[in-house]
């Protein structure tokens, strides 16, 4: 511009110059003399020297010098540089590129000169639904490798035609290539991430080579049982686009990509979608449909959530009643077992009762066997007067400890009519008078 400037000044120096004396009656030419004219011809000179040897940068913009003679180098620090009256590319540190869908109020919006911002475009998805897309942008040049920044400004000029022939480009073929991954029904059905996600990846690294293929719908699966979703976009379309694959990555197009320019995509979204009316009909459709089937759906499952817990119910009460009858065998079977068991103890008691009486019985046989025959020894061997005395003595004692103790009736009958009945009693009687007196002895002594 300094330059331009200065070229300005030397031709109006020279302009004064040559018609001062053709016009020697004017006034306003008497004021330029020739020294005048020089002068301000010298100060063309200089201003042109000095603005075509430096030039100043300003901060976020990078610059390729291209010299006269050739050369060239990047500049990437603000401040004033020299360019020997070489050529200017400026390029911003980060190129921001705007899709702005147009109001009728303001139009595109609010405009900046480091921006370049256009009209949103129509795109198709997938099902025909079209819609304009509003997408906002943001490349980033390249600023630590020198020779590949040179290389995009020399092959690219200027930086309006490396937006225009370069950056918008391949952002219309991402979006294009995003629209046909997914029906417009999937987008507003929660896939707008994805879209975000594969128009950033394409944009940087490359366009997507796609394939077609036929989608199958699968039905919508309620507790146990299956139902069949209700679909508002009743066209009969089966061919649907994805992304082919090898060896587990996206196959893509080889040389459309802005990372071989070295331009990273700082960011890439989709801020706002201007869908078709046809569609927006059809979308307020689907919303009472779908809220429709949601109602259904919650329908269904409450009903069947109803049954299982009326099934669950049962079980519960199927199981509760199982455990009272368990318990209730158990406790018979633990009674049968413990009864089986006092009845087994109680034999083997008997058992052994009846072996102690049993060696009771016979220590008394063994002791009264043993008496009878020291009694018997000591009666054969025979005994001495005091001796026998003695053992009357002891005899008549326990006869009459006997007889003591035994009540005799007072009345005794007894019917015969024999003659040797009347001599028992006569006896019977004689032997009771002789027990009497002997108790009555031994009672004395």
């Amino acid at each position: 511009m300094l330059t331009l400037f200065g070229m300005l000044i030397i031709l109006f120096g020279i302009v004064t110059l040559v018609t001062k004396p053709l016009f020697k009656t004017s006034a306003l030419l008497q004021w330029f003399t020739t020294r005048r004219s020089l002068q301000i011809i010298l100060v063309g000179i200089v201003m042109s020297i000095v603005t075509g040897t430096f030039f100043y940068a300003e901060p976020g913009t990078a610059y390729a010098v291209q010299y006269p003679w050739g050369g060239q180098k990047a500049v990437f620090r603000q401040g004033i540089h020299t360019k020997m009256w070489g050529r200017l590319i400026p390029l911003q540190f980060e190129l921001p590129i705007k899709y702005v869908i147009p109001s009728q109020e303001h139009g595109l919006g609010e405009q900046s000169e480091y921006a370049n911002v256009d009209e949103a475009k129509y795109w198709a998805f997938s099902d025909a639904v079209k819609a304009r897309i509003a997408t906002s942008v943001v490349i980033s040049i390249n600023t630590e490798d020198e020779m590949q920044f040179l290389s995009v400004a020399d092959r690219n000029k200027t930086e309006k035609n490396l937006i225009r022939s370069r950056i918008i480009p391949n952002i219309d073929q991402s979006i294009k290539n995003t629209c046909k991954l997914m029906d417009a029904q999937d987008y507003i059905s929660g896939q707008a991430s994805d879209f975000d996600r594969f128009f950033k990846d394409q944009l940087e690294n490359g366009m997507y080579v796609l394939e077609e293929y036929v989608h199958s719908e699968q039905k919508d699966i309620i507790g146990d049982s299956s139902t069949v979703r209700t679909v508002v976009n009743k066209e009969s379309k089966q061919k649907r686009f994805r992304i082919k694959i090898k060896d587990g990555k996206p196959i893509r197009e080889a040389g459309n990509s802005l990372k071989a320019y070295g331009l990273t995509v700082v960011q890439a979204v989709v801020t706002e979608i201007d869908w078709e009316t046809t569609f927006d009909k059809r979308l307020q459709l689907q919303k009472e449909e779908v809220a429709q089937t949601q109602l259904e759906k919650q329908q269904a499952e409450r009903e069947f959530y109803r049954a299982q817990k009326e099934k669950a119910r049962g079980e519960a009460e199927k199981a509760a009643e199982r455990a009272r009858l368990e318990k209730e065998q158990i406790q018979k079977t633990i009674a049968a077992e413990t009864e089986a068991k006092v009845a087994e103890f109680n034999l083997v008691k008997e058992k052994k009762q009846f072996e102690v009486e049993k060696f009771k019985a016979q220590s008394k046989k063994v002791a009264a066997d043993a008496e009878a025959y020291q009694n018997a020894k000591l009666v054969s061997a025979g005994l001495t007067p005091q001796e026998r005395a003695e053992w009357d003595y002891k005899t008549s004692v326990g006869v009459a400890r006997e007889l003591k103790e035994l009540r005799l009736p007072e009345i005794f009958i007894e019917g015969s009519d024999s003659k040797n009945s009347d001599n028992t009693l006569l006896e019977s009687l004689i032997g009771a008078e002789l027990a009497k007196t002997m108790i009555e002895k031994s009672t004395e002594k």
